[in-house]
């Protein structure tokens, strides 16, 4: 989830960055504050530069409350992703003349192929975060780190869901038959009356769903019969007399 951005600061390994290696993690931490950020003067970065000490989380903590960042440093995806955000804003503004002019990537390899709205987007911003939350919250989506990731399930979500013609669908409602749960044996008891009544819905919604499955099993029989059952004669195979 952070090639992209590690790749555009010019890390050295981009492709096999792992941030739950530990070290890996730190020494990331390190080269931004050495490399991009430089909050810090260089005589007071000794706490952060010592990787194998046991207070390293205490100097990252308060380098992130030096920072200003949102996120503490028990949330390490979401204030690493923050890290590159703000390494990035400043590797543009020292060198405003060389990225003005930048095309996109993918528009100056293929200006046909349409880009992917996503793409452009800030991730690190707690605006997007805190949007895509309540979104997630709203459709009752599962939380995860990657917030992109949310969001493409949320788009996954509407338009499976929420589009006209899913809308349309869900509108046809089928008058259905009342049942009586007290007559359908369920065959084993859980030991709890909400537990069995919930198991026989389940039971009478499968048996319905084979049902329909077995329907259409029919009709394909029927419509192959109708296909073999009609054969094509060749009169000019058959012989009259001996």
């Amino acid at each position: 989830m952070f090639r992209r951005k590690l790749t555009a600061l010019e890390y050295h390994n981009p492709n096999d960055f792992d941030c739950t290696d530990e070290t890996q993690f730190r020494n990331c931490i390190v080269w931004l504050e050495d490399q991009k950020i430089r909050h810090y003067k260089i005589e007071e970065r000794g706490n952060l530069r010592n990787i194998p000490s046991s207070d390293w989380p205490k100097a990252y903590q308060q380098y992130l409350q030096d920072l200003n960042c949102p996120f503490s440093g028990q949330e390490k995806q979401e204030a690493l992703d923050w890290l590159l955000g703000l390494a990035v804003r400043y590797e543009y503004g020292d060198n405003v003349e060389k990225y003005k002019n930048c095309q996109p990537l993918a528009a100056s390899n293929n200006s046909d192929k349409p880009l992917d709205p996503l793409v452009n987007l800030d991730v690190s911003s707690p605006d997007f975060k805190a949007g895509v939350t309540a979104l997630a919250n709203i459709l009752k989506i599962q939380r995860h780190d990657d917030y992109l990731v949310m969001l493409k399930a949320i788009r996954i979500l509407i338009q499976e869901r929420l589009s006209p013609e899913a809308i349309a669908k869900a509108s046809q409602h089928k008058e259905g038959i009342p049942v009586a749960l007290d007559k359908h044996i369920l065959g084993f008891d859980t030991g709890d009356a909400t537990l069995n009544e919930a198991a026989q819905i389940l039971r009478l919604l499968h048996v319905e769903e084979l049902r329909e499955l077995q329907t259409r099993i029919n009709e394909a029989i029927v419509a192959v019969q109708a296909i073999i059952a009609d054969p094509k004669t060749d009169h000019r195979l058959g012989k009259v007399g001996r």
